[in-house]
C-alpha cells in the first residue's frame, strides 16, 4: 500500500471525519500526511471540528491508523482493492463534485471509457413496465458505448446493470450502499460477481461495514457524480431516485431524464414531478444523446471485449459491424442528418442513432451539431 493511500484510507476510517472536513483538514494541515499527524490544537482550528470534538477525532485517528493496515489486507482477501483520490483510476468526473469519497473499494476495473457513464436508477419495487424499460435503455446505452451505473439495489438497478450486460461489450458499474465485502440484498450476490467481471462493484464504506438507512443517500451522491446524466425510470414522491435526481441537477449540474409511466401507477409520480419541474422527457435512446452534449472521445477510441476485460485486447477503430460500415459508407466531409442517413442505409431510427454514437466514441464519426454527423477523417 503506498504511503498517500494508507493516509487517506486512516482518514476516511476516522469517526467524525467525512468527505468534506477531511478535504478542511488536509488543507488546513498543508498535506494528507501532515493531516494524519495532527495534533488537537490543529484540529481545533479546522472549521467544524473546534474544541468540543478535537478530542474525540484524534483519539479515533490515531486508532485508524492501525485500522488501516488491517482494512487492506481484508480488501485483497475480499478480492478488492482501495484507491485514492491521488490514484490516476480514481474517477475524474467523481472528483469534481463537492464531497467526493477519500477513498473507494473496487471489485473489477475502472476504465478510461467510464468517463462516458449514464445512470439509471428507480424504484425496488418498480412494475413490470419499469424493470423492462430499465433493462431496454441499459442496453441501449451500453451498445451505444455507454457505462451504465447505478446502486445494485432490487427492482429498476438491477435490471440496469443486467440490461447493460446483455449487450456483448456492455458495461456497468454498481455502486454499493455497505462495504464491498457484503452482499446486499443478498440475492444480487451472483450478480455482482458477473458485474466485477465486466465492470466494476464499488464502494466508500469499510470493507465489512453493514447496509445501514443512512448509507444510500450519500451513495446517491457517488451514482450521480460518476455519470454524465441521470435517468429516471419509476419511483414515487419520497423514492431515494428523486434525491440522486436532484443531487446530479442542483450539485453536480449534470442532465436529468425521466421516463414517463402511467397515470394510475404511484411510481410514475416520481419522473413525472421531474418532467413538470424541467427534466428532459425520455423515450429512446436519441432524447439522452441529444442532451448530452460532446463527450469525451478520446476515452473510448477503443473498446475492450467482453470475454475477458483483463487479458483481452482492445478492439481498434477499424473493427466496424456491417451496420457501421454501412453508416459510414453513406457519410462524407459534408455534414448529413440523421434522417437523411436513415433513408440511404435502410436503418430504424434507433439503430442509426446507436451506431453513430458508437462510432463517434470509436473517433471514426464527428457529431457536427444535434442530429447531423461527418466523417472524423477523410
Amino acid at each position: 500500500m503506498s504511503v498517500p493511500l494508507r493516509h487517506w484510507l486512516q482518514l476516511s476510517l476516522t469517526d467524525g471525519i467525512g468527505p468534506i472536513l477531511g478535504r478542511r483538514l488536509v488543507e488546513t494541515a498543508g498535506g494528507i500526511e501532515a493531516a494524519c499527524a495532527a495534533d488537537a490544537k490543529l484540529l481545533r482550528t479546522v472549521e467544524g471540528i473546534g474544541t468540543a470534538k478535537s478530542s474525540q477525532i484524534l483519539r479515533s485517528l490515531r486508532e485508524a491508523e492501525s485500522t488501516a493496515e488491517a482494512e487492506i489486507t481484508r480488501a485483497a482477501e475480499a478480492g478488492a482493492r482501495i484507491i485514492c483520490s491521488d490514484d490516476s483510476e480514481y474517477p475524474s468526473l467523481l472528483q469534481s463534485i463537492p464531497d467526493p469519497p477519500l477513498v473507494l473499494y473496487v471489485k473489477g476495473t475502472i476504465e478510461p471509457r467510464d468517463l462516458n457513464g449514464v445512470a439509471i436508477v428507480g424504484s425496488r419495487r418498480c412494475s413490470y413496465y419499469g424493470r423492462e424499460q430499465s433493462e431496454r435503455f441499459a442496453a441501449l446505452l451500453a451498445g451505444a458505448g455507454f457505462t451504465v451505473i447505478s446502486g445494485g439495489a432490487r427492482g429498476v438497478d438491477s435490471a440496469a446493470h443486467r440490461g447493460a450486460m446483455s449487450h456483448l461489450q456492455g458495461r456497468t458499474i454498481a455502486v454499493l450502499g455497505c462495504g464491498i465485502n457484503i452482499a446486499y440484498p443478498p440475492e444480487n450476490a451472483a450478480l455482482f460477481e458477473q458485474i466485477a467481471a465486466r465492470g466494476a462493484v464499488l464502494s466508500e464504506y469499510p470493507i465489512d461495514a453493514p447496509p445501514a438507512a443512512e448509507n444510500f443517500p450519500r451513495r446517491n451522491r457517488i451514482v450521480s457524480g460518476m455519470s454524465r446524466g441521470v435517468l429516471v425510470i419509476e419511483g414515487d414522491e419520497r423514492s431515494g431516485a428523486l434525491i440522486t435526481a436532484r443531487q446530479a441537477c442542483d450539485d453536480h449540474g449534470r442532465p436529468v431524464f425521466a421516463l414517463p409511466g402511467r397515470v394510475d401507477n404511484k411510481m410514475s409520480i416520481g419522473p413525472h414531478l421531474l418532467i413538470r419541474d424541467g427534466a428532459t422527457l425520455v423515450t429512446g435512446l436519441a432524447d439522452i444523446i441529444d442532451s448530452l452534449g460532446p463527450l469525451p472521445t478520446q476515452a473510448m477510441e477503443s473498446t475492450p471485449t467482453a470475454t475477458d476485460p483483463e487479458i483481452a485486447p482492445p478492439i481498434p477503430i477499424i473493427s466496424l459491424t456491417d451496420q457501421q460500415k454501412l453508416i459510414l459508407s453513406h457519410l462524407g466531409p459534408e455534414a448529413a442528418g440523421v434522417d437523411q442517413i436513415m433513408e440511404l442505409s435502410g436503418l430504424d431510427a434507433p439503430v442509426v442513432m446507436s451506431e453513430l454514437t458508437l462510432l463517434c466514441l470509436k473517433g471514426a464519426v464527428r457529431r457536427v451539431d444535434g442530429q447531423t454527423f461527418t466523417l472524423a477523417r477523410k
